[in-house]
């Protein structure tokens, strides 16, 4: 619903990014910087600089230098795809980042100060990575669910993809994998964190297997349904038992099959996740050789079904 109210209304598009890069930002600032944990990409690489200058150039305001070329290079090789959304995005990210740490002319919030979040810090490193890694993931996944980027190494494999047909998926990976390789070695030059090098290494990779599930989470929503294809002879008995004992509906998909060379139904039909028990059940009564397929629903609309979020 939110989101079809945003596209009757643009500016409400720019709200929640501006929501979802203060978010991002928060896990940034708070807790990534200091725990020496690096999420790739752009950020990673300002994080890397921010270690190697002592904290002389701010996390923030390096994203945004770094985004800066690559932004008119992705125009240049992809088009206008990138356009004033991606903008908006990496720079109100990279302002909250630094607003939320030192800040600029000393008005900053300090955050990363607090007592509980250094405590969290140094008493349980575990839990720390992992609100840093779930405050990415959720704000990315806003700034996506409305039509924006933070640019980047999403730029990037973008045109690897467009030169050498490398998909996009692993061009973030290769990307990632140099970044926090480049951001080890900077942190290892530093000193400042008696945590092995190397450890560092693997909380950064759970950083980003954490937050990319978190995004697609965010843009498809939790599963609440199943899809279930039916295939017996018995369809007619199946789909009657659907309809009336378990009050759904059904749908019934001509086809043929090639083994056998027979005509028949295929029963398609949506359940809800704790409906599938049942369904399962009432199917293997009446047919203990049916053959089922059931898939994940991320949205259904229609009678029966709420609608989500």
């Amino acid at each position: 619903m939110v989101q079809e109210l945003s596209e009757k209304h643009p500016i409400l598009e720019y709200v929640f990014i501006t929501l979802g890069s203060a978010i991002m930002a928060f896990g940034i600032a708070v807790f990534l910087v200091d725990a020496y944990v690096v999420p790739g990409g752009v950020t990673g690489l300002s994080q890397a600089v921010y270690y190697l200058t002592d904290g002389a150039l701010p996390v923030g305001l390096m994203m945004w230098i770094f985004n800066i070329p690559l932004f008119f290079w992705g125009i240049k090789e992809l088009g206008k795809t990138f356009g004033v959304r991606t903008f908006y995005a990496f720079t109100t990210n990279s302002f909250f980042t630094d607003f939320f740490r030192e800040g600029y002319g000393g008005y900053g919030l300090h955050l990363h100060k607090l007592e509980s979040v250094q405590y969290i810090l140094e008493h349980d490193f575990f839990f720390h990575i992992f609100l840093g890694a779930v405050f990415l993931g959720l704000g990315l996944g806003i700034i996506f669910k409305f039509k924006g980027t933070t640019a980047g190494s999403d730029i990037v494999a973008s045109i690897l993809n467009k030169y050498f047909g490398t998909k996009p998926g692993t061009g973030i990976i290769i990307i990632d994998f140099f970044v926090i390789s480049f951001a080890s070695i900077a942190i290892y030059f530093n000193e400042s964190t008696t945590t092995p090098v190397l450890a560092l290494a693997f909380y950064a990779m759970f950083l980003l297997y954490l937050s990319s599930k978190l995004i697609d989470m965010v843009i498809d929503g939790i599963d609440y349904a199943k899809a279930a294809y039916v295939i017996s002879d018995k369809y007619e008995e199946i789909s009657d038992a659907i309809m009336n004992k378990m009050s759904r509906g059904a749908t019934a998909i001509k086809t043929r099959g090639i083994y056998r060379d027979i005509e028949r139904e295929v029963i398609m039909t949506v359940v809800t996740n704790k409906e599938v028990p049942q369904l399962t059940d009432t199917i293997k009564e009446i047919d203990p050789d049916a053959f089922m397929i059931i898939n994940n629903v991320h949205e259904v609309v229609g009678q029966g079904f709420r609608r989500r979020f």
